[in-house]
């Protein structure tokens, strides 16, 4: 199997690690953000005040990252036929939007402000008390995100890193960046506090704040480009679509494919459209017998394949046979007298 097959994963089970994934970094934020904001306020660190502006942005990231597994999971319906796969995107976007009004201009705004007007600088021991606490919490959600990443990798048999980079499962990808950016905005707080302590100055904690808004910026800009990508509509990668093509033409009665569309839609659907030229011999039960064999196939090599549509298309350099005289005389005057070609429509 190709190394593509990162793009897919398995229905139910997946869905639910992912909630468990996403859940759990929720509550360790919340937690994380009062306590922040706590030591924030008594040790008058804005690097600390913009930790907790972080770890606020990111447990409103969990809630619409929980709203979005919710909402995508609803099965397809008569006003949606192809599912609410892709409205999970939608969530994950306004989510990348939160991270960065909610965390990365707070945490700019705030250290720009601390350059300029300076701080007085509190008793620092509760905020390193709660950046050991938050650093622990931190790592212990990373944990969860990265252990489900290397698990869906090897089932996929992919490097990790290029499983997080090509998964559609953004929910994932979102929690593991996000505990990853906390974690590293913690070291950068912890040593704004360091500096202001053996210098006496803000200046340290005011430059550890402006830098913790750009890595949120850059947090926030990953993600969005990612959920925009699947909004838009991304295909499969290039070796999975030959991969496709390939199990296609290995289909009895199928000649050759002509054109090729897929769509990733979600985590665990993908959308298969093609243009097929069949044995010009084959009958027509099995030409139809032919389409259900190709997306039974599909459907066991690749299980994140959803749906499947053939269009039958003469192949490349074969010519249209010569419409018999007597129809080709019924077209010309449906033309002159303005009726359409074809046969008349049923009914008044």
């Amino acid at each position: 199997m190709s190394d593509a097959r990162a793009t897919g994963a398995d229905g139910k089970a997946d869905g639910e690690e992912s909630t468990f994934t996403v859940i759990v970094a929720a509550l360790a934020n919340l937690g994380i953000a009062v306590a922040k904001a706590v030591a924030g306020l008594i040790s008058g660190s804005s690097a600390m005040l913009s930790e907790a502006a972080h770890s606020v942005a990111d447990t409103v990231t969990e809630v619409m990252l929980l709203t979005a597994l919710k909402r995508s999971g609803k099965p397809a319906d008569e006003d949606h036929p192809l599912g609410y796969g892709s409205e999970r995107y939608i969530w994950a976007m306004l989510a990348s939007i939160a991270t960065f009004v909610g965390g990365a201009v707070f945490a700019v705004y705030d250290g720009v402000h601390t350059l300029v007007a300076g701080e007085e600088l509190g008793n620092p021991l509760v905020s390193y008390v709660v950046l050991g606490i938050a650093f622990l919490l931190e790592g212990f959600s990373l944990r969860t995100g990265v252990r489900q990443v290397r698990r869906e990798a090897a089932r996929l048999r992919v490097p990790d890193t290029y499983y997080l980079r090509h998964t559609p499962d953004t929910a994932v990808k979102a929690v593991v960046m996000e505990d990853s950016a906390a974690l590293i905005g913690l070291l950068l707080a912890a040593g704004g506090l360091l500096g202001g302590q053996l210098t006496g100055s803000g200046v340290w904690d005011g430059i550890a704040s402006c830098l913790i808004g750009l890595l949120l910026v850059y947090v926030a800009w990953v993600l969005g480009r990612s959920n925009a990508q699947l909004l838009i509509g991304r295909p499969l990668p290039a070796a999975m679509r030959a991969e496709v093509r390939e199990e296609l033409r290995s289909v009895p009665h199928i000649v050759d494919v002509l054109e090729l569309t897929t769509l990733i839609q979600g985590p665990a659907e993908i959308m298969i459209a093609a243009k097929v030229d069949f044995r010009d011999m084959a009958t027509a039960a099995e030409v139809e017998w032919a389409c259900e064999e190709a997306e039974a196939q599909l459907r066991e090599r690749f299980p994140s394949v959803r749906r499947v549509y053939l269009d039958p298309t003469p192949g490349r350099g074969q010519r249209r046979p010569p419409v018999p005289e007597g129809r080709q005389e019924g077209r010309q005057e449906g033309r002159q007298e303005g009726r359409p070609e074809g046969p008349a429509p049923d009914g008044p």
